[in-house]
């Protein structure tokens, strides 16, 4: 059979999916004018109507059954609590459901694509899963979940997700340890009063197959709980490299609308997924043979596991004072047997110079490949509790929101390392697939094991003047205190306790409801055991420090339907830890990152809406004693852009589409290994009912060959991004 209908038992339960929604189609679809009918004048209900009298909820009509809308106008991540964006002295991305829907996206990376400054890493060490570059400064440890650190390495998927929150700039008064160019906040979706559901199927070229369910129950007049589900087996125009995934997240809210509300909740993830770490260079750019092009053996693996519990009370003694605690429970696993490019070779036996991007006159017939092995065994976990305290009070004239709270945490960090010897040699032009080899041999390497505890107080107070100006103060003390131990690599233990004071400031004008303008300062701290893994050398070295200045304004237009945002900013790391030799490292370093942002959300008109973004970014390695001083941090273009725009038209009908900009970047801090700069286009047609929704995502569109993920090491891969791939979703909804 072609490749694009291979069946197998995940394919068919695929299937079926599809089939459940078709079939209740087929039993309760309305014509089409008893479907506008029921839309104009149907009355929402909390209870569960029978299914011969089923009753929709009330639909915002505005000349369509299409009521989504990308534009958002508040979020929790600026302040801990939700406020509006206007008030929030920082640039803040808030990527919304409808958004994500319209685009077809479906995993973490894909819903980043939306916000200009961010980039993607590859996997290499310890570091598996989502590595994420914003405003040029890794953030891999900065991604939470909820308001709670999720420091898990594994690929996440947005099955659960209603939007995802990104606030730029250090703002380790409200997160702690990290936070360099700033953090990413996964808000999960939450449990209504009122009976909904939606069942999703989707079928793409390359074999792709992907079904999802999000259902949601009252359970009485103040409680309810939902549950959502994926499963899902991806492959793509890359040979080989594929995806087969599933998870569950349930909820329960109880107590809603009362003074007291509990929240309980879960998520549990499955990875089976097929690593893929690029192309090796060839005089500094990646090798230019075929995108499809896999360097890896087809029984290479990276499974993971993702079991994470919330809990969460809310009281409220008065409309002044809130009190909320919450407690977090993650265990990743992550199982990785990885192969990659290391090395370059002539048909002769000489192995290039990576380090200098592998230059050669040879024609790419004459040189191979040489793999590795980057496999592993990895378990994170990590216990944290957080506990607010929300008070509203006037001074005189001055109005002020405090927030005062205690955050403790415990994580642990156990990383088993492995090396297969005697793989084989790959033609660089045209790979072979296969599995390991029968005379490859295992040795074990080096077991790393890692804790950390973290005791932190913070306040932060957001003081009303008078209606045109808002001062934002805070203030954060943190404890944070690591040990290391290696078997093999050094330094065989090592334990530092660090303490840190960051603070936030920030001065808003508001001269009318319609503008808003701000400057801001904040600070961040980066401890040398901050993700738990370490380099011999900067044990005993102080955190990085780290502050910006930003300086922005914001504008609600059309009746508050239109969002544009813009921003200058100055992000600069003072005491960058820098190598003086092997195995010694000095604070003696200063990268600075200045740069320029802007951006439009929401309608244009009824119909047209958009969501847009643009970030200008000057960076450079000020002051380095390791060689790399002048350079342009690693993954850090200058100009990321990306633009969607979606308009409906015959009532049911929508179409657009956008397009994302990146120019050059380099793999690495040594400016070695670059990759060119690219556009991508996007498309999508959808048709909207009442009960159901067919949606045609193109990705890709002309397909472009570009790279997506950069990984340093190994003179610097870049992995080839997905070429033209088209999928059809059909949601059936209840």
């Amino acid at each position: 059979m072609p490749r694009y209908f291979r069946a197998n038992p995940l394919h068919a339960a695929l299937m079926v999916a599809f089939a459940i929604p078709l079939t209740a189609l087929a039993q309760t679809t309305p014509s089409s004018a008893d479907a506008a009918s029921t839309v104009d004048t149907t009355a929402s209900s909390t209870t569960t109507p029978s299914p011969k009298t089923k009753t929709l909820d009330t639909v915002k009509v505005t000349g369509s059954v299409i009521g989504n809308h990308y534009d958002v106008d508040s979020s929790s991540i600026g302040a801990k609590v939700p406020a509006a964006l206007r008030d929030i002295p920082q640039s803040v991305v808030v990527v919304n459901r409808d958004l994500l829907d319209a685009q077809g996206a479906t995993s973490f990376q894909d819903a980043l694509r939306n916000v200009p400054g961010i980039t993607i890493g590859g996997a290499e060490g310890g570091q598996i899963g989502n590595n994420i570059n914003l405003r040029g400064f890794t953030a891999r440890t900065d991604i939470y979940m909820d308001g709670f650190r999720d420091p898990g390495q594994y690929y996440r998927d947005i099955f659960d997700l209603s939007a995802i929150e990104v606030l730029k700039g250090p703002s380790s008064m409200m997160f702690g340890r990290g936070s360099t160019g700033g953090v990413i906040n996964q808000v999960s979706k939450v449990p209504e009063l009122k009976a909904f559901g939606t069942v999703s199927a989707t079928v793409g070229t390359d074999d792709r197959y992907r079904t999802t369910a999000d259902v949601n129950q009252p359970l009485s007049d103040t409680a309810a709980m939902r549950v959502n589900v994926f499963g899902q087996d991806l492959h793509s125009t890359r040979d080989v490299a594929s995806n087969q995934d599933y998870g569950i997240a349930p909820s329960l809210r109880l107590g809603i609308g009362t003074p007291t509300q509990i929240t309980l909740s879960a998520l549990l993830q499955r990875n089976d997924d097929k690593p893929d770490y690029g192309l090796p260079p060839i005089n500094g750019r990646p090798a230019d043979v075929s995108h499809s092009n896999w360097y890896g053996l087809t029984d290479d693996h990276t499974d993971q596991t993702v079991n994470s519990f919330n809990a969460r009370l809310e009281h409220t003694f008065n409309p002044d004072v809130t009190l909320r605690t919450q407690l977090q429970y993650s265990q990743y696993t992550t199982n990785a047997r990885e192969t990659a490019a290391n090395s370059v070779v002539t048909a002769a036996g000489v192995t290039l110079n990576k380090t200098a991007g592998n230059p050669t006159n040879l024609p790419l017939q004459d040189l191979y490949v040489q793999l590795a092995s980057h496999d592993r065994l990895i378990h994170d976990d990590i216990l944290d509790s957080q506990t607010d305290l929300v008070t509203k009070f006037d001074t005189g004239s001055f109005q002020h929101t405090l927030i005062t709270g205690i955050e403790l945490a415990h994580e642990t960090y156990n990383n088993q390392g492995y090396t297969r010897n005697g793989l084989p040699l790959l033609s660089l032009l045209d790979p072979v697939e296969e599995a390991t080899p029968a005379n490859v041999t295992t040795t074990v390497g080096n077991h790393a094991q890692s804790s950390a505890d973290t005791a932190s107080i913070y306040a932060n107070d957001t003081m009303r003047i008078n209606d045109q100006w808002i001062a934002v103060g805070g203030l954060r003390r943190d404890r944070f205190s690591a040990d290391i131990t290696n078997t093999v690599s050094l330094p065989g233990y090592a334990a530092q306790t660090v303490y840190f004071t960051s603070v936030r400031g920030g001065l808003i004008y508001q001269p009318s409801e319609a503008q808003s303008y701000y400057v801001s300062y904040g600070t961040s701290f980066d401890p040398s055991l901050e993700a738990l893994t370490l380099t011999s050398g900067t044990q005993n070295l102080a955190p990085e420090k780290n502050y910006s200045y930003e300086i922005g304004g914001k504008w609600n237009l059309l009746d508050d339907t239109l969002q544009i945002t813009s921003a200058l900013f100055n992000l600069e790391q003072t005491n960058a830890r820098t190598q003086t030799s092997s195995g010694e490292y000095v604070l003696d370093g200063n990268i600075r990152v200045r740069g320029a942002e802007l951006g439009v959300g929401g309608h244009i008109t009824e119909h047209w809406q958009v969501f847009s973004g643009y970030t200008f970014m000057n960076a450079r390695i000020v002051k380095a004693l390791d060689g790399t001083q002048g350079n342009v941090p690693a993954n850090t273009p200058r100009n990321t852009a990306t633009v969607w725009s979606t308009y409906t038209f015959a009532g049911h009908w929508e179409a657009g589409g956008g397009a994302s900009y990146m120019s050059q970047r380099y793999a690495a801090n040594t400016d070695v290994v670059s990759v060119g700069g690219y556009t991508r286009w996007d498309a999508t047609l959808a048709y909207h009912q009442p009960l159901y929704d067919v949606r045609l995502n193109v990705i890709n569109l002309t397909n472009k060959q570009y790279f997506d993920a950069l990984i340093p090491s190994d003179g610097g891969r870049s992995v080839p991004a997905i070429g033209r791939t088209a999928m059809v979703t059909y949601t059936y909804k209840f």
